[in-house]
């Protein structure tokens, strides 16, 4: 029951709902008591012969009335507690949504995408089902179950009550043991969801590559394994959960049993007529569903309270990123100053960068080139605060990023990664993600400084073609046009380019960076590229190697110093040659 104690901050928030459904429960409750005492009656009157047609109908009217109040109540309490734990499903939901997105990336590293979608579906329904069918089955156990006992013991025969009730300690003993064996292994039961889930994820952002090296039969296999791993473990939360029926209604039948022979006793020594006889079997078959209820009760409760432990666990995480006292609120803008003595990614045993410095005043142009793993992508990954645990220092226009508020500081900058990813929406509104009220005359402008305009304007909807999941409909240069017209969209004080030009023929990327330095004069840029093209026209070029700054200058200065630049843009130089020969 400790589930119910821990969502309390919820059930103070509905209080009025609940208190309404459950008076509406205890009223259905009272109101089950009259149909066999009745009957009682009307089986004494019966036996005495002085049961008349008058009296008939009066008791028929009192049942009638008796049904449609029920009706009325039990409508009442399922709109209130059906409908309050569809909201506690809702309100945890946008916990774990908005705490997802204020984690680093570091969190995401660690955890899989699949596990997180379980987290926010089998587990919230889990939850949701203790607040809604478990609130129900404790309060209705415990009134209708309460009430009809008394009523056996102070209106018919208390010490055949008394009799009726000697097998329930041995139920409660039982059904508590299968409680906590339930738990344990609905546990282990969701966590095995979470891994088909994320496979199921994976295989499906994969496809294309599963297909292309055709691993289809190797993949269903895997996917075999995990499936056969969530049926084993869900067949042994199924065989605890089929203990609960027999074993109460075992002992409720031990209960009718001793009732039926002790209460022929009574009837025989005039302790209790026939009537009373007839309303205790009555009352004791309304005792059937408190009996079951408990065991349902011992049941939701206890995935419940699996489920409600994975999902504390996880919003129990601590952004590694989060916002100083007193941090600034406004967008920074002017020269850009990066020292850094060291930084190491968590868990990674060396630095990934040392000893990186430059400087870089408002409206220059920085290029970072380097071979993959030299530190080109943490530089950017500081630069967007993606991580904090650093030595030294990076200031924008005269401030430490770190007092920054972080969505001012990244409003600032336009980021275009080199995984470039759309989403599932038309052409217009990925240009337009971030300002969804922008004018079309403005996502065109972005277009055609990215120089897809055309290409979009070749579709056959247009500005609205839907691209797909992830962009999938199109090519790899189009995806990396349309994420640069999504950047420019921002007009960001800092504009980063992190090997996005990489998919586009050197005459379109030509094209491309001739735009940039026109629209944004004044503006600051950082582009890593693993084409030197890309950056030769920068103020400042940096070469990184082993995580360090091998070279620095100018094109022309790290030309004339004959070192790792010139080798690399020798190399490229004659790939370039090879090539145009070749298609000669």
């Amino acid at each position: 029951m400790n589930v119910l104690i821990q969502l309390g901050w919820f059930f103070r928030q509905r209080k009025k709902q609940y208190l309404t459904g459950i008076a509406a429960l205890v009223l259905v409750s009272i109101l089950q008591l009259l149909p066999p005492k009745i009957i009682g009656y009307i089986v004494d009157d019966i036996t005495e012969g002085t049961l008349d047609a008058g009296q008939l109908t009066r008791w028929l009217i009192i049942l009638a009335a008796a049904g449609a109040a029920m009706y009325v109540f039990r409508y009442v309490w399922r709109v209130m507690i059906f409908g309050s734990s569809i909201v506690l499903a809702r309100t945890i939901r946008k916990q774990l949504f908005d705490h997802f997105l204020k984690m680093s990336p570091a969190f995401y590293q660690k955890r899989r995408v699949g596990d997180l979608m379980a987290h926010a579906t089998n587990d919230v329904s889990a939850v949701q089902q203790t607040a809604g069918m478990g609130v129900l089955t404790l309060f209705d156990s415990l009134s209708t179950g309460g009430f009809v006992i008394l009523t056996m013991a102070l209106t018919i025969n208390w010490k055949l009550t008394l009799i009726a009730l000697v097998p329930i300690p041995l139920m409660i003993i039982l059904t508590s043991f299968y409680g906590r064996l339930l738990r344990r292994h609905f546990r282990t039961a969701q966590e095995a969801f979470s891994s088909m889930n994320d496979k199921t994820q994976e295989s499906i952002s994969g496809m294309k590559v599963i297909k292309t090296f055709g691993q289809q039969k190797e993949d269903i296999e895997d996917f075999k394994e995990l499936s056969d791993e969530v049926v084993e473990k869900n067949m042994r939360v199924a065989r605890i959960d089929a203990l609960f029926d027999p074993t109460i209604g075992g002992i409720f039948a031990v209960s009718s049993i001793i009732s039926f022979i002790f209460g022929a006793r009574f009837i025989l020594a005039g302790d209790m007529s026939v009537g009373d006889m007839v309303a205790f079997s009555t009352y004791l078959g309304l005792l059937t569903w408190p009996m079951l209820a408990f065991g349902f009760l011992f049941n939701i409760v206890e995935r419940g309270s699996a489920s409600y432990s994975r999902i504390r666990h996880l919003l129990a995480v601590e952004p590694e990123v989060t916002d100083v006292a007193g941090a600034i609120s406004e967008r920074p803008k002017g020269d850009l100053v990066f020292n850094i003595d060291s930084f190491t990614f968590p868990g990674d045993p060396k630095p990934a960068l040392q000893d990186v410095r430059f400087a870089l005043d408002q409206g220059e142009t920085l290029g970072i080139v380097g071979k993959t793993g030299s530190g080109k992508t943490a530089i950017l990954k500081l630069l967007l605060r993606e991580f904090d645990g650093f030595e030294g220092e990076i200031r924008f226009g005269g401030h430490s990023i770190q007092h920054y508020k972080q969505q001012f500081l990244r409003e600032s900058i336009g980021y275009v990664p080199q995984d470039h990813f759309l989403f599932s929406t038309t052409i217009a509104e990925n240009i337009a993600f971030t300002n969804p009220t922008v004018s079309m005359d403005d996502i065109r402008a972005a277009a055609r400084l990215a120089h897809i305009d055309e290409d979009i304007q070749g579709f056959a909807e247009g500005y609205r073609t839907v691209v797909g999941e992830r962009g999938v409909s199109l090519s790899g240069g189009q995806k990396q046009r349309i994420s640069i017209a999504r950047a420019l969209l921002m007009k960001p004080e800092l504009l980063i380019l992190d090997d996005s030009l990489s998919a586009v023929d050197a005459k379109t990327e030509e094209a491309i960076l001739r735009s940039l330095k026109t629209a944004r004069s004044g503006e600051t840029t950082i582009i890593t590229s693993h084409r030197l093209s890309a950056i030769q026209h920068a103020h400042q070029i940096i070469v990184m190697d082993g995580g360090r700054v091998a070279e620095a200058g100018t094109h022309a200065e790290l030309m004339a110093l004959g070192g790792r630049y010139k080798e690399m843009y020798d190399l490229q130089q004659l790939e370039a040659s090879v090539e145009q020969g070749g298609e000669a």
